[in-house]
């Protein structure tokens, strides 16, 4: 089979409040269905271009964007004063995608804070979406936030909403590829703190959209290394228990750590993901 031919383009998208966040989409020429990407914290869109270029030559429209405080997008470092405010800016993006995209199925797909901010997305937004994927999604307070840690941060939120802090995050947890960690370590736009606002905001979502996986009404396919340091795995048991959407599935990944589209193995989990895709569309 003839591989299509992919445009990769960047632009920008206002988010809410006025913040310019920066986008990229990689598209074939005759486009079956979209994906809209949904990064994870401290990283960018463009660490995604591997996945966006292995859809899009499948014949799947794939579009993404920095979230605001990341990457070339605006906003301070790493931090919200709500976490409403990652949600309004994907109903933004998700309304872009729609334009570029009419008639087409669109599904989310989440990774890390981006599966956490899908699946409250779907919860409390209810778009109307064809379906969503998430990858590692961050339903459990990882063991970085230790109590006194959350504690701390939440005593200098009162005083200090922008104080940054170290997420105490561990980037060899993300692959076993040595490659990638290093990439990781050495990209300027990848950041490892956090404002105190930021913490509690994301730590106060996890508590509230981890057991609301019956609240989701769309096919939902969750996906979780066995051996993910940075999100545990448990928390995306719990979630998948409750959905009662059809077509629905939970696929855990023995040895692979946190970031399952960087592992060796990610082409057995981009097979994964467009055999439930192709399903869906049939």
């Amino acid at each position: 089979m003839e591989t299509p031919r992919i445009q990769r383009g960047d632009d920008r998208l206002d988010g809410s409040g006025g913040l310019r966040l920066h986008r990229r989409w990689w598209r074939p020429s005759a486009p079956r269905a979209a994906l809209l990407l949904v990064h994870g914290y401290g990283e960018h869109c463009s660490r995604y271009d591997h996945v966006g270029h292995w859809f899009a030559a499948r014949g799947y429209s794939v579009h993404a964007y920095d979230q605001r405080g990341h990457g070339k997008s605006e906003g301070r470092i790493c931090h919200v004063d709500r976490f409403d405010e990652f949600l309004d800016d994907l109903a933004r993006m998700l309304d872009a995608v729609r334009e570029a995209e009419p008639g087409r199925p669109v599904f989310l797909v989440g990774h890390s804070m981006g599966g956490l901010i899908t699946c409250a997305f779907l919860c409390e937004r209810r778009p109307d979406v064809a379906g969503a994927i998430v990858s590692g999604p961050a339903l459990a307070v990882p063991d970085a936030f230790s109590r006194w840690r959350v504690f701390l941060a939440r005593l200098l939120r009162r005083v200090a909403p922008r104080l940054s802090l170290s997420s105490g995050l561990d980037s060899k947890g993300i692959s076993r590829d040595p490659q990638v960690v290093r990439l990781y370590e050495n990209d300027p736009l990848v950041h490892g703190t956090m404002t105190t606002s930021f913490a509690m905001e994301l730590l106060d979502a996890m508590r509230r959209t981890g057991g609301r996986g019956a609240d989701v009404r769309v096919p939902m396919l969750m996906l979780h290394g066995a051996a993910d340091p940075l999100c545990h795995v448990d928390g995306s048991r719990e979630f998948a228990k409750a959905l009662t959407s059809s077509g629905s599935d939970l696929r855990i990944y023995p040895e692979l750590l946190h970031e399952i589209f960087n592992e060796p193995e990610q082409e057995s989990v981009f097979a994964d993901a467009q055999a439930w895709l192709e399903e869906r569309l049939a």
